[in-house]
C-alpha cells in the first residue's frame, strides 16, 4: 500500500492511507542505506507486517524543519514579541526558493503596534509584496484557509511568533499547545513536541517546534544570490558579479530607492558569514 508519513515518535511511523492510520516500522534496509524517513514522505508499505518497504521520491526535502514534499511554506512572521526580524524573514525566503516552496508570509502580533512604529514595519511589508511575495495577516483565516487547501503546508518561523496559535484559529478541534513569551529572553519556549501533519482546511498542515538558527552554508554563493528575486530584474554590467564591492553595480546603486536597504544588507550578511567559515 501507499501512504503518507504524518509522523515519527521515537521507531513509529505514523502513515495515512485512504483516511486510516497505521503504525509502522522502518525496514533495517533504510539505516543500512543511511535513509531518513521524515514527517510528509511518501511510502509503500505492508499493510499486514505494518513494515514501510519503500521511500518514494521526493519534491523537497528540509532539515529544520526536518520535513519533505512541502509546497507552501507560512512564515510566520512576528510583528512584536518577538521583534520584526527581516533577517530571519529573508533567511527562510532564501530557504524556500531553493527547495522549491511557495513562501507565504503571515504577520502576527498587530494589535502590538500602534502609529509610526507600525507604520515603518507596514511599509516594509509592501515591499515584500511588491517583489512578488504574498502576505496575509493571521487574522485572514478564510484567505488563509484558501491557500492551505489541496496543499502540504509547513508552518516556520520564529519561537512564539503564533504558529500553534494560528493553527488552532484554522480549526478549533485541535488544541496544540501555546506558549508564553519570555519576557527575559525576548523569545518563546519550544512548545511542539514533535513534527506531525494534520488535515485542516481540505489541505495538509505540518505543525513544527519554532527555529531561530539556520545554515546556509550548503547553499554556493550564487544561489543565494539568485534567490534574492529583485536582483534579477536589474541587468549589471559585470559577468557573474557578486554584488558586493564592485564599482557601479547595478544592484548597489539601486540601494535603497528600488532595493530596500535591508534585504540588501542581509543578502551581504549571508554571503559575507558563509564566505568566513
Amino acid at each position: 500500500m501507499k501512504g503518507q508519513i504524518v509522523k515519527i515518535i521515537s521507531n513509529d511511523y505514523f502513515v495515512d492511507s485512504s483516511d486510516k492510520e497505521y503504525i509502522c516500522k522502518a525496514r533495517g534496509i533504510f539505516k543500512q542505506n543511511k535513509e531518513t524517513l521524515k514527517v510528509g514522505d511518501y511510502v509503500s508499505f505492508d499493510d499486514d507486517k505494518k513494515v514501510i518497504e519503500k521511500l518514494f521520491p521526493r519534491k523537497n526535502t528540509l532539515d529544520r524543519p526536518f520535513v519533505s514534499n512541502v509546497d507552501v511554506a507560512f512564515i510566520v512572521t512576528s510583528l512584536k514579541k518577538p521583534d520584526f526580524s527581516t533577517n530571519l524573514l529573508d533567511k527562510l525566503l532564501v530557504i524556500c526558493s531553493l527547495n522549491n516552496i511557495e513562501p507565504v508570509i503571515c504577520v502576527t502580533k498587530k494589535d502590538l503596534l500602534k502609529g509610526s512604529e507600525y507604520k515603518k514595519i507596514k511599509n516594509i511589508l509592501n515591499y515584500y509584496k511588491k517583489i512578488g511575495y504574498t502576505i496575509v495577516y493571521n487574522t485572514n483565516i478564510s484567505k488563509i484557509k484558501r491557500l492551505i487547501k489541496n496543499k502540504v503546508v509547513v508552518l516556520t518561523g520564529q519561537t512564539g511568533s503564533g504558529k500553534s496559535t494560528l493553527i488552532n484559529k484554522l480549526d478549533k478541534t485541535l488544541d496544540f499547545e501555546t506558549g508564553e513569551i519570555s519576557e527575559a529572553l525576548g523569545r518563546g519556549r519550544h512548545t511542539t513536541i514533535h513534527v506531525s501533519l494534520v488535515k485542516i482546511c481540505k489541505g495538509k498542515v505540518l505543525d513544527t517546534p519554532g527555529f531561530s538558527a539556520i545554515d546556509l552554508d550548503k547553499y554556493t554563493d550564487e544561489e543565494i544570490r539568485k534567490s534574492f528575486v529583485e536582483f534579477n530584474k536589474f541587468s549589471c554590467k559585470y559577468k557573474g558579479c557578486t554584488h558586493t564591492k564592485e564599482n557601479n553595480c547595478s544592484i548597489k546603486n539601486n540601494v535603497p530607492n528600488k532595493i530596500l536597504e535591508s534585504r540588501y544588507n542581509n543578502y551581504l550578511n549571508f554571503i559575507e558569514r558563509r564566505n568566513k567559515k
